[in-house]
């Protein structure tokens, strides 16, 4: 019976340490722009993407007042591409039926557009005022170009696992859509006005290979 006290404190000792690390990555992944987050970025947001990865866009000054989210579509042997197909609302609707034990696959796609772009403020700011003074603006960073690329490629994986019956389940490549619902303001959501001026802007990123993402 002695080994019982032992073994449990062993178990929250490690459970403090990994929430300890947790914590730390969390705060590095947000703290502003210096050597060491230029250095580390991209191995911090590859430990806690895609479900642990930090967002503040729900918060003032600038909230998040959009619906985002990707379609995708295969390449055939044959040159055929398919239809883009909706790989994002699924698991959403999962994930609104079971509020108990919900999927947390949703959490690929909100993490991955995240980091789709993802960049510090203070470059953010420099560019803003570079194109505001008519400047060259500044060329994305090589951590920026990296994180971009891997994040890609998470998508495009993921939305392989989506379409397995594409192209008789023999796929060559992949390529995925990011959409962008503008939504109204909530001090407009009674306007009919307002509404009409709903609008969708889409991007297609680059194919990928299905060999590439196995």
């Amino acid at each position: 019976m002695t080994g019982h006290p032992v073994a449990r404190r062993a178990v929250l000792l490690a459970g403090a340490a990994l929430l300890g690390v947790y914590f730390f990555l969390a705060a590095f992944s947000q703290a502003p722009l210096s050597p060491a987050k230029i250095r580390y970025a991209d191995k911090v947001n590859e430990a806690l993407s895609p479900y642990l990865s930090q967002d503040w866009m729900l918060f003032a000054p600038d909230p998040l007042a959009d619906d985002r989210g990707i379609l995708a579509r295969a390449a055939c042997a044959d040159g055929r591409s398919t239809p883009f197909y909706d790989v994002t609302n699924p698991y959403i609707e999962r994930t609104q039926r079971d509020r108990f034990f919900p999927s947390r696959m949703s959490r690929i796609v909100s993490s991955g557009l995240q980091s789709l772009n993802n960049t510090d403020p203070v470059l953010n700011r420099i560019r803003q005022q570079e194109s505001e003074k008519k400047k060259p603006v500044l060329p994305p960073m090589p951590f920026e170009e990296r994180s971009h690329k891997d994040t890609v490629r998470l998508l495009s994986r993921y939305s392989l696992t989506q379409l397995p019956d594409a192209c008789g389940g023999k796929p060559e490549k992949i390529q995925v859509r990011v959409y962008i619902h503008e939504l109204r303001p909530w001090s407009k959501r009674h306007d009919p006005v307002a509404k009409a001026k709903e609008s969708v802007q889409a991007e297609d990123l680059e194919w990928w290979k299905v060999s590439e993402l196995r």
